[in-house]
């Protein structure tokens, strides 16, 4: 593809190219036909494949899920769009015990996907702004991703559609314009399941996902200026999450950094902790840190709003403290 494409813009193309390639995806949610999304994520999508495949629903999130869920049943593959992701919170019975569990009952998977914006610092307030994936990642039957990048956006995106069971995909809001990159040639599909690494270093590892990726970046150069190499690792998926990437890095590394904006407790990051506690403590150098948003709902302010997420100067304290243990 040329030029650039922003991450909203492949998340367009990815839903374009899997209702092109297949007749039985449909797209529903509020706003999502005339008005083309709150983000736009669906502008243009109405037009070239008519109202019965870009359905405009009801505020009722638990209904649109309820729907998607018989949808896929009679042989469709719905994607579903939360106005924001917050308010998957509507739909967590049929999300949980629905959706994630019908294999489980009965053999048959569900192939939907719930996909829409998370996250904070666009000064969206308390309810507007939630990073929810640490409810929904411990919940077997489900597939959670969180993608970084664009190309990681369309590629992931497709592979979600594609996928037999239920997938949940948040994207980050803040990269929604920020992101940018061409996207690759072909099909672009990119595996749920594995982690990326990002940077290459060999004294301390940052796990990582969503808009924390572009900041363990600029945190990665900064070291890199003191003669410290950190090595980034993208999760890309939360459930199931990639450990062997993790693993591999924290062996070569010896220290673990864990970085995400969801609240500190029980967060992701609690449970890769976890994991390097089990699998890894022989190699581990220095205690595993972890700096994430407090256990505080999101403020509305944007003075606070800043205060309240993980930053530069907190990651890089977190960094060189753990270098230097």
């Amino acid at each position: 593809m040329s030029g650039e494409a922003t991450y909203l813009d492949a998340i367009r193309i990815a839903l374009g190219e899997e209702m092109e390639r297949d007749g039985r995806v449909i797209l529903l949610g509020e706003d999502i036909g005339v008005y083309g999304g709150a983000f736009k994520a669906t502008a243009g999508l109405l037009e070239r494949f008519g109202p019965q495949r870009v359905i405009d629903t009801p505020v009722v999130e638990e209904a649109i899920v309820g729907a998607a869920i018989g949808a896929s049943l009679r042989g469709l593959r719905p994607v579903v769009e939360m106005q924001f992701f917050d308010f998957a919170a509507r739909a967590f019975d049929m999300i949980t015990n629905f959706a994630a569990k019908h294999r489980y009952r009965t053999g048959l998977g569900v192939p939907i996907v719930i996909r829409g914006p998370s996250g904070a610092g666009v000064h969206a307030g308390p309810f507007h702004s939630q990073s929810p994936e640490g409810y929904f990642a411990r919940t077997p039957g489900l597939a959670v991703v969180v993608p970084s990048t664009a190309a990681d956006a369309r590629g992931l995106l497709k592979a979600a559609i594609r996928d037999d069971d239920p997938v949940l995909f948040l994207e980050h809001k803040l990269l929604y314009r920020r992101a940018k990159e061409v996207l690759p040639e072909g099909d672009g599909v990119v595996p749920i399941g594995r982690a990326a690494v990002r940077r290459p270093g060999r004294d301390l590892t940052i796990v990582t996902y969503g808009a924390m990726v572009p900041l363990a970046l600029d945190a990665a150069a900064e070291l890199a200026k003191e003669g410290v190499e950190a090595e980034v690792i993208d999760l890309r998926t939360l459930l199931p999450m990639d450990e062997e990437t993790v693993l591999e890095s924290v062996k070569k590394t010896s220290k673990a950094l864990l970085l995400h904006e969801d609240a500190r407790t029980l967060g992701i990051g609690a449970e890769i902790a976890a994991t390097l506690a089990e699998k890894a403590f022989e190699w581990l150098d220095a205690p595993v840190l972890r700096v994430t948003a407090p256990d505080t709902p999101i403020p509305f302010a944007p003075s606070l709003e800043a205060a309240y997420l993980p930053g530069l100067s907190t990651l890089l304290a977190a960094a060189r403290r753990l270098a230097a243990y």
